[in-house]
């Protein structure tokens, strides 16, 4: 509650390497946030990649010039999506090439020829980026707390929710480099934030003040360059590894995207109708008296129904552009609507973005779970010549996956962590917008399979706030299995 603490207490079960806390709660999370580090039994010396000589957590982020709360009130008011940013950050600092009166510039030094574990977290509110080092190139090795296939490339592309470890090698002439970050803009004409943020990776063994060289980032709009990333990851075997499921309980076809929904009582400056998001067709309503959680686990009706559709309400031609001339596609039903799953059913779900308003890269996050990505590409999904491009050896593993602009995704998953759990877009302008829902996991037949009653001392005052804790269903209370 206000002006108390809390202590968490939980158990990390079956992953290693990178996750982050944030704050859920209106758009606290711009600066509510940190990195979660989790390393093997055995430490460093157990990474199945080449002991680092140091580790660095890379933290990207936005800032405003303005109280990123009443921006996002006078947006809501309006039924619009709150302003672009006005800068970004690298562990909190926007680097040289603002127009600040003092440099607030991250600085990481490295010893030549040495290796360094990078942990690099997208803790922005709206922006995918472009994130790359002068003169240097990397190996991912984790995504989203996942080990992966050792990836070379020469620039990092994150969506906001992912982590990525990765490992540089000091190899360069000794010297002063940049390391700089710029958004990934998938959207054609989108207003964005076109600014740049900098750190600088400087080498001990030089002493002279160089002027850093600058990266050559891709261009903002380059989607080759994201799509390549993020398709071209793959899991690492390892011993013990869990295997892709092949028998599916749970087929679902799932469109995301923006939509428009009429004014509501709070917005008083709305012009007949506002800005919206949807899951097939069905604009997620926050609760506001009880939490999800607390009605599923007490059995209390009339909060939700357990009714998300498996399929839209009308299949069109998702991608064209076209569909913004037919009135009846654009607008979305409000509900609070969830997805009822049987305890460890496996589900396969195809996430297909729309040009509904825009066409865009929709970062998809899913508290309590890992998926497998099988496949992702542009257009309409076509199933028969989809499944051609499933990968059902060693698909990446993540939490959050960024649906190709104008394209579709498949994930699969396996519902073993009974409770209500939410899935929604990790743009934040676009979870207030309704870009959610629900899975209502139920209990699995022993003791550990079964969601535990609320803490003791956990807080019973302040609906609000405790309907937010609750319903996001935090990734602290998964259960140790």
């Amino acid at each position: 509650m206000p002006g108390n603490r809390y202590t968490y207490k939980f158990n990390v079960t079956g992953q290693e390497g990178t996750l982050w806390w944030h704050a859920h709660f209106s758009v606290l999370r711009a600066t509510v946030y940190g990195a979660l580090v989790i390393r093997p039994r055995g430490g460093a010396k157990a990474y199945p990649f080449p002991k680092p000589r140091k580790e660095a957590t890379i933290l990207l982020g936005e800032w405003w010039d303005g109280n990123v709360v009443d921006l996002e009130n006078a947006a809501d008011a309006q039924g619009l999506a709150m302003n672009i940013s006005d800068a970004f950050t690298i562990n909190g600092r926007p680097g040289d090439l603002y127009p600040c009166r003092k440099k607030h510039t991250y600085k990481l030094e490295v010893e030549h020829g040495e290796t360094y574990l990078l942990r690099i977290v997208n803790a922005a509110l709206n922006n995918q980026f472009f994130y790359k080092i002068a003169s240097h190139s990397f190996v991912v090795v984790a995504v989203d707390a996942s080990y992966t296939t050792p990836y070379a490339t020469e620039v990092i592309v994150i969506a906001p929710g992912q982590t990525v470890d990765a490992l540089l090698v000091a190899n360069a002439t000794p010297g002063r480099y940049y390391m700089a970050a710029h958004a990934y803009i998938s959207t054609p004409n989108a207003s964005f934030d076109n600014t740049t943020t900098t750190g600088i990776l400087a080498y001990r063994s030089c002493r002279a003040l160089l002027p850093p060289l600058l990266p050559m980032l891709p261009n903002f709009n380059d989607t080759p360059t994201a799509h390549r990333f993020y398709s071209g990851l793959t899991s690492l075997a390892r011993p013990g590894s869990q295997a892709v499921p092949l028998v599916i309980d749970e087929h679902m076809f799932v469109t995301i995207g923006l939509a428009l929904a009429p004014c509501g009582s709070n917005q008083p400056l709305c012009r007949g109708q506002a800005l919206a998001a949807a899951m097939n067709n069905v604009s997620f309503r926050f609760p506001t008296t009880k939490s999800l959680l607390e009605a599923h686990f007490r059995n209390i009706p009339g909060l939700y129904t357990a009714d998300f559709p498996d399929h839209p309400p009308l299949f069109f031609d998702f991608t064209n552009g076209g569909v913004n001339a037919v009135p009846s596609l654009l607008f979305a039903e409000k509900g609070t609507k969830a997805k009822r799953l049987r305890y460890n059913s496996t589900v396969e779900m195809v996430l297909q973005n729309t040009a509904i308003l825009a066409i865009e890269s929709h970062p998809m996050h899913l508290h309590g779970f890992n998926f497998f990505v099988l496949a992702q590409g542009f257009g309409n999904y076509n199933a028969t010549e989809a499944v051609k491009l499933y990968n059902l050896v060693n698909p990446q593993t993540r939490n959050t996956i960024a649906v190709p602009t104008g394209g579709w995704a498949v994930i699969r998953f396996t519902a073993d962590n009974p409770g209500v759990w939410i899935m929604h877009c990790h743009l934040d302008a676009h979870l207030s917008l309704g870009l959610a829902m629900v899975f209502e996991v139920e209990d699995g037949p022993t003791q550990f399979s079964k969601l535990p009653p609320p803490p003791p001392d956990f807080h019973r005052r302040g609906v609000v706030t405790e309907g937010w804790r609750w319903i996001i269903g935090d990734e602290v209370q998964r259960q140790c299995q």
